[in-house]
């Protein structure tokens, strides 16, 4: 998150983003150089899940053998970006070589740091002797617009969609060296930066060593910090105001001196004796690692929303890998998403596993599996690899950002209506969702909790209505006694579902359709009777394809209910 990044001081950040202290020695010899540029190739291909998933195999061998033609007249520096260049070509964000050791003493960069804020850059760090420029928008780059700056690095720096491309950028935005690579700037040239006045000034860079020395200044020097700014604490809560209670979570680990289920346990306790009305729980500055540690605090916000208290998730660019899962798992239980699109994919490649290249010693992190939440959640359904949007788009300005304001906290706060979740209407129709729909329009029975399906999470939003549609009899689960909840549903399995609610409810209704049952709706069939039925009493959609869809879903629902 914003907050937390102002609140850094050192060398400009570039010691977290360049991974610090791993010990790597650049290779001299050309042979040393071969033998770990095929080593890298190798465990790529031998480790990696899909390493051609985004890019042919062709493409990698092509600049395999790029790299090779330059073995012996590249520096050190140069040799690791190819490295890198490499790796990129996975598109995967968490397949990357970090810069380390004493590749990071041979780099120069320039004293300053550039801030996504309201779709622009802006420069946050600079200069002593150029402070005027804090806050002030920055177009281009060398001439070059910041598209454009930030599509080139996309040559060298792991991602698999553009935020994260643009959130890697962020963290090497001074390293001189990249330009040069990359041929955005010539070495030893100052950096001309095109402001939103049109104005252009430079600056120079000066050794990676000396950085430390540099005066410089910060915007977060000049700023107030909002009660929600990122803490260093694991995770932490406190009452906004008497209606809105909030939790920011950072990091998906235990604090060793606070256990997740005690964490969990006092937040039960505040939200027992409060009165709240919305609970906000805050992923914007959580970079990842295990995604079961949220689990606590998942149920007690279950618990929460069964007793009408709306729960609201706030994501933004910082919120990556298991974050991912933790924030469409919220959406799972029927929570909305509000703040910035995320760096971390809703589907992705993770479970990071390392290894050192023999003679460099540089350290690659490699995915050993691919993530598909869509297989898990229903609300993953239709997505796949592309960020993790909000349901409702509340980004940081750059005016909150100088008055010291959470822009998307003042605006929940000033907005207690309860939010809605983004419409996916053509996204695949599961078997979770259309038992939830079915339930509704059933009427919502009470339900006693119990499990009724072992692979029930215990969370979802339509956890009464898998309870009710086994009690009912409309679904007994699959073979294995599960559930399958995020799988597509069939035509068939929704003509049964729909038939069976029916027969569940007592009703008795009139035939309305007495043309033949569509081709496409009993392809593969094994009840016709419940296919016939359900088209003969209008359930079913005229315009059926070959997989319902949640709009569909929705239709077959209203039909269901206009029976009663």
């Amino acid at each position: 998150m914003y907050w937390k990044m102002l609140q850094k001081t050192g060398v400009l950040g570039l010691a977290a983003a360049l991974a610090l202290g791993m010990g790597a020695q650049a290779a001299e010899a050309p042979s040393a150089r071969q033998e770990d540029l095929d080593a890298l190739y190798q465990n790529l291909e031998a480790r990696h899940p899909d390493l051609f998933a985004n890019t042919p195999e062709a493409e990698f061998l092509e600049r395999k053998a790029e790299i090779e033609s330059r073995l012996t007249t590249e520096s050190d520096v140069d040799f690791l970006f190819d490295l890198q260049s490499l790796t990129a070509l996975a598109g995967d964000s968490h397949t990357s070589i970090q810069v380390a050791g004493s590749v990071v003493e041979q780099l120069s960069a320039y004293p300053m740091v550039l801030s996504w804020r309201d779709g622009r850059w802006y420069l946050t760090t600079a200069p002593a002797e150029q402070k005027a420029l804090l806050g002030m928008e920055v177009t281009a780059l060398n001439g070059r617009d910041m598209d454009q700056v930030v599509e080139a690095f996309g040559e060298v720096l792991s991602a698999d969609n553009p935020v994260k491309l643009r959130r890697q950028y962020r963290q090497v935005c001074n390293v001189e060296d990249y330009y040069v690579y990359l041929g955005l700037a010539k070495p030893g040239e100052p950096l001309k930066l095109t402001l939103e006045d049109g104005e252009t000034r430079s600056i120079t860079a000066v050794p990676y060593h000396s950085l430390g020395e540099t005066e410089i200044a910060q915007l977060g020097a000049q700023v107030s910090m909002p009660a929600t700014a990122a803490r260093e604490q694991a995770y932490w809560s406190q009452a906004l105001n008497p209606n809105t209670y909030y939790i920011q979570y950072n990091t998906c680990q235990e604090d060793p001196e606070l256990s997740m289920e005690t964490f969990a346990s006092q937040v039960q306790d505040d939200l027992n004796t409060g009165n709240y009305s919305r609970v906000l729980i805050d992923l914007r500055n959580n970079g990842g690692g295990s995604d079961g540690v949220i689990w606590p605090l998942l149920n007690v916000l279950r618990e929460a929303m069964d007793e009408g208290t709306e729960v609201v998730g706030l994501i933004g660019e910082a919120t990556f890998s298991s974050a991912i899962i933790n924030a469409v798992e919220l959406q799972e239980m029927g929570a909305v998403l509000a703040g910035e699109a995320a760096s971390g994919s809703v589907d992705h490649f993770g479970s990071v596993s390392g290894f050192t290249l023999p003679n460099s010693g540089i350290r690659v992190g490699v995915s050993s599996k691919y993530i598909d939440l869509g297989t898990l959640l229903d609300a993953d359904a239709g997505r796949g690899v592309v960020s993790l949007e909000p349901d409702v788009e509340l980004p940081q300005t750059m005016a909150d950002t100088l008055a010291g304001k959470d822009t998307a906290v003042e605006w929940l706060l000033a907005h207690p209506e309860r939010l809605a979740q983004q419409e996916w209407p053509n996204a695949p129709l599961t078997r979770g969702r259309f038992v939830g729909l079915l339930y509704e329009a059933a009427g919502s029975p009470v339900q006693t909790p119990e499990a009724v399906f072992p692979d029930m999470l215990g969370v979802e939003w339509y956890l009464d209505a898998m309870i009710w549609s086994a009690n009912a009899g409309v679904s007994r689960g699959t073979a294995d006694g599960s559930f399958a909840a995020s799988r597509a549903i069939s035509w068939q399995e929704a003509a049964v579902f729909l038939t069976r609610t029916v027969q569940a409810l007592g009703w008795t209704p009139e035939t309305v359709r007495t043309a033949p049952l569509p081709a496409v709706l009993s392809k593969g069939a094994w009840d016709q009777e419940a296919l016939q039925s359900a088209w003969a009493w209008g359930l079913l959609p005229e315009n059926a394809d070959s997989t319902p869809t949640r709009a569909q879903g929705e239709a077959m629902a209203a039909a269901l209910q206009e029976l009663g």
